[in-house]
Order: C-alpha cells, then structure tokens, then sequence
C-alpha cells in the first residue's frame, strides 16, 4: 500500500462518493451520510503523486472498516486495501465456511492485514498480508491467479515444482466452476478484525466462528503487552475468592476499561473462573465463563425442557467449547460464538437476541419492529430475521415452549436441576455422557496433547 500522506504536504478533500471497486466487488456508497476523503499520495511504482480516496463504511453483521483506493494517473498503478476503524479486539476469531453451491461464493468477506487464509481441501494458506474487502470467489481467484503467475518460468527451471503448483491451479479451477463441491474456507485473525458474513439459513456445520485468548507469541506479534499471567500468584495459579483487575479495551467504543476475574464454586459442579468487563463510557458489559481441571473421558449432553417461567431462571453455564441449539426457535449457537457464559436460560437467550439483533438491524432488540432497518437486506432476507425474532422474544417472555440442547465435548457445561437432590437432573432435564469423534478430538487438541512419558522427553530435551 502505498504512503498515505504526500511527504511535501498532504491535501484532503471531501468529494461525492463513488463506488470504490473492490476486484469481485463494487461496494455501493450512501450519498447521504457517507462521503469519499481524497489524499494525495506518493505512487510507489512511478514516484509520481497519485491519489488515495478513503471511505468509513460499516459491514452488514459486522463492524466498521476504512476502505483505501489508491489510483495513479501517470502509470495508470492502482491498489486497494481495508483497515479496521479501531482497535484489536480482546479475541482472537477464526470463521470457517463450508461451501456447497455457487451462492456461497458470493458471501462477503473481511480479511485484515493479521489474517490468514486457508482453503482447507485445496491445502494452500495465505499468510498475513494486505487487508480485503471482497467475497470468496474474489480470494480464491486471487490465490489461483498468483499461483498461475511466474508458471513459465517455474516450468523451464523447476520442472517438479512447476507440476505441483498445476495440480493446484487445476484443482482451484475446478473448485471456482463448481465442479468441487463441498469444500471449506477458513480466516484466522488472531486481532479478530476478520470476517465472514452468516446468512439465516445456515445450518449446524455450515458457517462457524470461533473466538480465542491470543498466545504470548501472537500477542507479541500484534505488539501488546502480554497480560496472560495478570492475577496469578507465584506459581501461576489464580488465588480463589479474590478479584483481580487488569485493563483492557472496550470492544464497543475502543476507549479503555477495566476486566474484573473472579474464580468461584458453582454448586453440584465446579472451580470456574468468572471474567467481566465494563466500560464507563460507552455502558458495555460482557462477561466470559472459563472452566479448569482435568479433561473427562467422554462429552455431555444436556437437554432441558422449558415449559414454565421457573425454566427461564435457571443457572445455566455455556463454557467455550459448548453448542447450542434451541430447535424450535431454528436457532444455533456454535462452540466459541458467545464464549463462556454463567447466567440464566432467559439471561442466555437475551443475549444472543440483543447480540444478533444489534449486528444485522443496527437497533435495540425490544424497540418494535419500526427499528428493523437495514437497506442491506433483501425483503425476503429480512422477513426471516423478523420471524426469528418474534418466535425468539416469545421464548424470553414465557409465551412459547422450547427445548435447549447443550453439547460440550469437554462436559464443562452446566444447566440447574431443579429436584429434591440438585446433583442429579429433574424430570424435564436429561443428561448423557457421549464418545467423543474424531474431529471433536482434533478440534480440541486432543490428539497431540501428551499425558505420559513427557518427564522423560523433558529430560531429553534437557541433556540435549
């Protein structure tokens, strides 16, 4: 990307928005509220000044990106780039799409500058780069097209090499035709500024996104400071019935606030730690459930029937790794989406309501339905948004039965018994202990993670 100011003396104008082309997109502007700031700026191909026109624009379902256009007149050079309009968010995110037909390619698509691609069948990653705005079939084609650059010159001096990149150009293709049906494409941004637009109708498998505390290491690439070890004692351990504060970023507005964490008992269960962050200024709250001790040899199941207000006040723990899934009201929550939660059944799905409802309407989530408006939804997309709403709002008042299934292969989740005997479930719970599959195991880490003999690798290592 080219120097945003002109060394000499940066000129900014104001002009009327235009429709900034984006390679498979064109994204249409508000001419209204919106409006195009021109930078002069130095060309990197030709020295020469050339333009830079910057535009704030917000994301359908997602947040508020800067999109930069950079045009030369005297090389006819040009390049476009997104950025985030903030700051990195407390998590990490990793989005994953499974692709099943043509239209799926048309899914919008965030990529910021600390974001990797990886087109899992197709077995190519993208490291971190420039940042996208695009759709999927705009990364794919970009990927097959640097790959297909230089293939000549590959084929007369490494002829190996030459083959196996064609492979891969072939099996891109193919996949862009259609012909490859499913495959999966997956963003990981350990900034979490990344993202891959849902759509309604998606079912359990299709659209997932994960949310993660950031390693040291990534930590240290992004350049922060590394606050893993923030209200630990001596040896790393956090001390119980204590508060500890640390600070943070608020994710709505990006002013500084503070994170408060806490471990406490949860009756009939466990030790959890109880992190909750608050801001001051913009009034945003979350809080976040993480839970300890060692890995139990199966998953657990646990579906409740709520047929009584006495339901909605149950406790309810949904930890990290635990699905959900309300089939009556065709909604699913999945592993990582909402984090660690320890609140009510009501509480819950008050807040996946306002959550949903605040990305894709932009409106509180109980203003009626005069505050439903996005002109970037179709009138179809919109109306199935509406009927989930009001089959959901029903559910939070008491006015509808509903079931909710809670699925977490580490059995860290937890919903309250309501019988004479609170360790065991009532007559509308049943609890049920699973095998775990394969891609749980690998999802989790599972199968690399090793139990015995490391003293003696460690050893090993050591002597080394």
């Amino acid at each position: 990307m080219p120097e945003l100011f002109n060394p000499i003396g940066a000129t900014v104008e104001k002009v009327a928005p235009t429709a900034v082309s984006n390679g498979a997109n064109d994204v249409a502007r508000d001419e209204d509220e919106r409006v195009v700031e021109e930078v002069e700026s130095l060309c990197m191909n030709c020295e020469e000044n050339g333009i830079t026109r910057l535009l704030l624009t917000k994301i359908p379902y997602f947040r508020e990106i800067i999109i930069m256009s950079f045009s030369c007149d005297k090389c006819g050079f040009h390049n476009n780039e997104i950025q985030p309009a903030g700051t990195y968010q407390l998590k990490g995110a990793r989005y994953e799409l499974r692709l099943t037909s043509m239209a799926d390619f048309e899914r919008q698509v965030v990529k910021s500058d600390t974001a990797t691609v990886k087109f899992i069948e197709l077995d190519v990653e993208v490291p971190a780069g420039k940042g996208q705005l695009t759709n999927v079939e705009g990364l794919l084609t970009t990927i097959v097209d640097d790959l297909a650059y230089g293939q000549e010159q590959r084929k007369e001096e490494a002829p190996e090499v030459y083959a196996k990149i064609e492979e891969i150009i072939a099996k891109g293709r193919k996949m862009l035709a259609g012909d490859a049906f499913p495959f999966r494409v997956a963003i990981d941004d350990p900034a979490g500024n990344s993202f891959i637009a849902p759509d309604p109708r998606d079912g359990v498998g299709k659209w997932d996104k994960r949310e993660y505390f950031r390693t040291p290491e990534q930590n240290e690439a992004l350049g922060l400071v590394d606050t893993s070890n923030a209200g630990l004692d001596e040896d790393g351990n956090i001390i119980p019935d204590q508060i500890y504060q640390f600070p943070a970023s608020c994710p709505g507005c990006m002013h500084p606030c503070t994170t408060n964490m806490k471990m406490v008992d949860i009756p009939h269960f466990r030790q959890v730690v109880i992190m909750n962050t608050s801001c001051d200024d913009c009034g945003y709250k979350s809080n976040d459930v993480k839970t300890g001790g060692e890995i139990p040899e199966k998953g657990k199941k646990v579906t409740l029937r709520v047929t009584k207000p006495e339901d909605l006040a149950r406790d309810i723990l949904k930890s990290e790794s635990c699905s959900l899934e309300c089939p009556e009201l065709s909604l699913t929550v999945n592993p990582g989406t909402l984090g660690g939660r320890f609140t009510t059944v009501e509480g819950l799905l008050t807040q996946v309501r306002d959550d949903l409802h605040n990305q894709i309407f932009e409106a509180d989530a109980e203003a009626g339905p005069d505050s439903r408006k996005n002109d970037s939804l179709s009138a179809e997309e919109k109306k199935r948004w509406e009927e989930f709403f009001d089959a959901l709002n029903a559910a939070i008042k008491g006015e509808k039965e509903f079931t909710v299934v809670l699925v977490d292969p580490l059995a860290c989740s937890y919903v309250q018994s309501l019988a004479d005997d609170p360790s065991q479930p009532d007559d509308q719970m049943t609890v049920e202990e699973y095998e775990r599959t394969d891609e749980e195991e690998e999802e989790l880490g599972l199968k690399d993670m090793k139990t015995e003999g490391y003293e003696e690798d460690a050893e090993q290592e050591t002597n080394t």
